[in-house]
């Protein structure tokens, strides 16, 4: 049973114990109303709506607007009724109306359902209710008001907590039994697919041959496997539906490791890398345009690493690879042939984000591309 779920039970003992208090509050004043009768039906009908409402706001389908409104219109109906069965000078005189309390079960309703601001709304009806009943604006009436829409908003107020504190729960629990999944999967790849592939490709390796070939396949394999393992880590991170408060963002972390391969390897922080979907996904491309490059001027064979840092400032990722190096001039001239690769398809993208990127390279010590995020960025 949820917390929402035992607030509206609470609420209904509410008003039943607020029915019993107006049913013997009447019982002794009856004599004194002007219509005696047409307070009993009033009464009568406060009996069959408690009922009814217990029962209904114990299911969810029961406690819709409709309903809520029905509520609150009846308890103001009661009270601005309570003029014309009531003696005119006992009214004056400040007596209770017939409802007394009970009319206060419908503001609380209202603010269970709407938060603390329909409580006080719900509250503003009763009040304006009060306020003709009585013909007048009294001390006693603004009293009334003040408490009812401090009620109301108090329990509004509480309810949205407990429905964030709920919700929170309902996803720390699903992201433990997906961390609990996602390891107990990794055991057993570890033990078994991974080892074996590992050792298909050492052992293709000391073979040659079309074993050799085999053993790079395999490798490539188990890089595949690890980069899957990795990704259920980020997923269950955000839930497997994904957190409402995340929605349109991406972990970096899981875009750029799915571009790890045995010549590509990726190193990133523990925690997400949370980025709006769309950058993510132009730094993502950023980063493929740069192992492009380095596919394509240094061989399929050159090994590249990937490093990203989430630091305080911004994201950092940097691209390195173990190639000949850029000779001094070669990007300015590459841009001025119109060999758009680094100043578009890497600086450029960097640039419409808000951030840079630098490429520092010497001939026989490699290339290094660094891209760099302002954390405003997007």
């Amino acid at each position: 049973m949820t917390f929402e779920t035992q607030m509206w039970r609470a609420l209904g003992v509410y008003r039943v114990l607020a029915l019993v208090y107006a049913c013997l509050l009447y019982l002794r004043e009856s004599g004194t109303y002007a219509h005696p009768a047409a307070g009993w039906a009033g009464v009568g009908i406060m009996v069959a709506w408690t009922g009814f409402t217990v029962l209904a706001y114990r299911r969810p389908a029961g406690r819709s607007w409709p309903v809520l409104a029905a509520d609150l219109a009846l308890g103001a109906a009661l009270v601005v009724g309570s003029r014309y069965i009531n003696d005119i000078e006992r009214i004056e005189a400040g007596a209770l109306t017939l409802p007394t309390i009970w009319v206060s079960a419908a503001v609380l309703a209202w603010a269970i359902k709407g938060g603390p601001w329909a409580g006080v709304a719900a509250a503003a009806v009763l009040g304006v209710a009060n306020v003709f009943e009585r013909g007048a604006v009294t001390a006693e009436n603004i009293h009334n008001i003040v408490l009812l829409a401090l009620a109301g908003s108090v329990v509004g107020y509480a309810a949205r907590l407990i429905r964030v504190s709920e919700d929170t729960l309902a996803r720390a629990l699903q992201v433990e039994a997906a961390t609990r999944e996602r390891e107990r999967l990794a055991r057993d790849i570890h033990d078994g697919v991974l080892q074996v592939l590992a050792l298909v490709q050492r052992r293709g390796g000391e073979l040659g041959g079309d074993a050799a070939e085999l053993g790079r396949l395999a490798g490539e394999q188990e890089v595949a496997l690890r980069t899957l393992v990795a990704n259920r880590d980020d997923q269950a991170a955000f839930g497997p539906d994904g957190d409402a408060a995340l929605a349109g963002s991406r972990d970096l972390r899981a875009l750029l490791r799915g571009l790890g391969t045995t010549q590509v390897t990726v190193s990133a922080p523990a925690t997400p890398v949370v980025l709006p979907a769309p950058v993510a996904g132009e730094v993502a491309a950023a980063v493929q345009a740069a192992l492009d490059n380095v596919r394509t001027h240094v061989g399929p064979a050159a090994q590249a690493w990937v490093l990203v840092e989430d630091e305080p400032g911004g994201i950092v990722v940097t691209v390195r690879d173990d190639g000949p190096g850029i000779p001094a001039g070669r990007l300015d001239a590459a841009a001025a042939e119109g060999r758009l690769g680094v100043s578009h398809s890497i600086r450029g993208r960097l640039r419409d984000l808000g951030g840079e990127a630098s490429v520092t390279s010497a001939p026989g010590h490699g290339t290094e591309v660094e891209l760099r995020l302002p954390r405003s960025s997007g």
